[in-house]
This record gives C-alpha cells, structure tokens and sequence, in this order.
C-alpha cells in the first residue's frame, strides 16, 4: 500500500500507512511463497502441456484441480475446470466431501460442451481423484489425460493461480457464517 501511494505522489512513512489502514479496517492479504521442486513423473498420464498454457482455439487445452474451504467446523471443496483459451471456469461442482462424484459431476458439465470432433487435453494433478480408473474411462474417446508431475504446483500454475485469486479475492476478506453462503459468494464470482 506504501508503496502505491508513493506511486501516486503521496510520500507517507510506512508506520503512519499501517496506522491508517488499522483505523479503516483495511488489511492486506498475504501469501507464502511456494516454491516448486522436482517430482516424480506420473505413471498414470504423461505432463502432456509441460507448462505450455497457451491454446490457439477453445476445447483445445483444459485445466482442473481442487481445492478446500473452511468455513466453521464445515468444508466445501471446490472442483472447477478452465479452458486454457479463454482463462474462463466452463464447468464445477461443489460438495462437502472429496469424493469421485465431485470431480465426475464437473466432468461430464465440460464434456457436453464439446462437438464430435473435439478432443480436449484435460491436465491435472496426481491428485487420488484424477488417478482413478473411472476417471480414465470417462475422458477415453473424449479427451485426452494429461497430468502434472507429483508435488510441482507449477506444472498446473494457471489453475492454482486461479484458486488464489479466488480465494483472496472472495474468502479471505470475508466471513461466512455456512458453506452454503460460501458457495453462492463463488458461482456469483463466477457468473
């Protein structure tokens, strides 16, 4: 905040910026640095996008992960899927569990989409949801698995990005009295 201020042409010490902030009721957000490491290359699915995120026309490159809320002694998990072209969530799913049907639900939304011709790359974690053999049935003939190698949260950047983003854009800075209010707070972010 400092620093934007100074930015703008308004020299104020730090201290008296905190100080102000404190007094509005304003507080930054912060993050930890991550930092990846080598993992193991999948036996499932081969890293297919190796860190190309771009896509020339949609359907072509497709992106999912999931990821967890706590609101209370409730969780919601979060399971969305992004098309790499236009950077936009063109299925999800909500639920309380990380169960397969979290992840299938979303699946089967994204794969209506497609036209006979269209056969997506689906890239993944090594998550235990995208490893199944349900899984790989379901994307057999329609899309093909990519997946990251184990512990590299860069080999799936865009769709972690996206997650902390939303987070800080719709979690952090609130409260949630139940997982429901949560939820509608994230499909009206998304609309």
């Amino acid at each position: 905040m400092t620093l934007k201020l100074r930015q703008m042409g308004f020299h104020l010490n730090h201290k008296t910026v905190l100080k102000l902030m404190n007094e509005l009721g304003i507080h930054s957000i912060l993050r930890k640095k991550r930092h990846g490491k080598r993992g193991k290359t999948s036996h499932i699915a081969p890293n297919l996008l190796n860190r190309d995120f771009t896509a020339t026309a949609l359907n072509q490159k497709w992106v999912t992960d999931v990821t967890e809320f706590h609101v209370g002694q409730e969780k919601l998990y979060f399971s969305p899927l992004m098309d790499l072209a236009s950077r936009g969530i063109i299925a999800y799913n909500f639920a309380t569990r990380p169960k397969f049907s979290l992840v299938k639900k979303m699946l089967e939304q994204g794969l209506s989409r497609l036209k006979p011709t269209e056969c997506p790359i689906i890239h993944s974690d090594q998550g235990v949801l995208y490893g199944t053999a349900e899984w790989g049935n379901m994307l057999k003939g329609k899309a093909i698995q990519s997946m990251s190698r184990r512990g590299n949260c860069y080999d799936n950047t865009v769709i972690e990005s996206f997650f902390a983003i939303l987070k800080s854009e719709c979690f952090y800075s609130r409260t949630y009295h139940s997982i429901t209010e949560l939820q509608a707070e994230i499909e009206e972010y998304l609309s």
